[in-house]
């Protein structure tokens, strides 16, 4: 099978859950408003691409390689970027909806969540060392054997995490996001 090699391409409004996307390479890309929903974007690479107020929910990932991806605005649901190819891997998210979606071993340093819904989401033994999480709702997000050193959690709400169970090292939490880090102990805080 041939394989495509697209260069600085806009693609508006397009709809990928009805019509394959071509396999290939997609560099400096902007997907805008497109409609990816259910696709299948196995063995596809997005180098520099930007996904604005695109529709990804329940796409399939398998060796999907996002390298210096930024997603803006849109709906991300049930996403497993951990069948995503580990080769570069680097993404940004902004405004997004990244409810029930998993990043399972994923390696996200420096990575920046920015008023982004992380309900539900799986960080579990993921590197997140120096990310920002900045007014993000991680309202039942797993947070298990994760690397969370130097990262920024102080503008967030809604987050559980056990110390004793993950590296917080010089990671940034606010005094009335304190809380999040005793939920294990059942404790009432007033």
């Amino acid at each position: 099978m041939s394989q495509v090699e697209i260069v600085d391409k806009t693609f508006l409004k397009s709809d990928f859950s009805d019509i394959k996307i071509e396999a290939g390479e997609y560099e400096n890309c902007i997907f805008r408003n497109c409609n990816f929903s259910s696709a299948d974007l196995s063995n596809i690479r997005f180098s520099s691409c930007i996904f604005e107020a695109c529709n990804l929910s329940n796409s399939r990932l398998t060796n999907t390689s996002f390298r210096e991806a930024r997603f803006k605005n849109s709906k991300i649901l049930g996403l497993h970027f951990e069948h995503c190819n580990e080769f570069l891997f680097s993404v940004e998210f902004e405004e997004c909806n990244l409810a029930l979606s998993s990043f399972y071993k994923r390696k996200l340093k420096k990575t920046r969540f920015v008023n982004c819904i992380l309900k539900e989401t799986d960080f579990t033994e993921t590197d997140l060392t120096d990310s920002l999480f900045d007014r993000c709702d991680l309202e039942r997000s797993v947070f298990d054997h994760s690397i969370l050193e130097k990262a920024d959690f102080r503008t967030s709400w809604n987050y559980s995490i056990d110390p004793e169970n993950n590296r917080l090292r010089k990671a940034k939490f606010s005094r009335e996001g304190l809380a999040g880090l005793l939920d294990k102990y059942d404790l009432r805080i007033e």
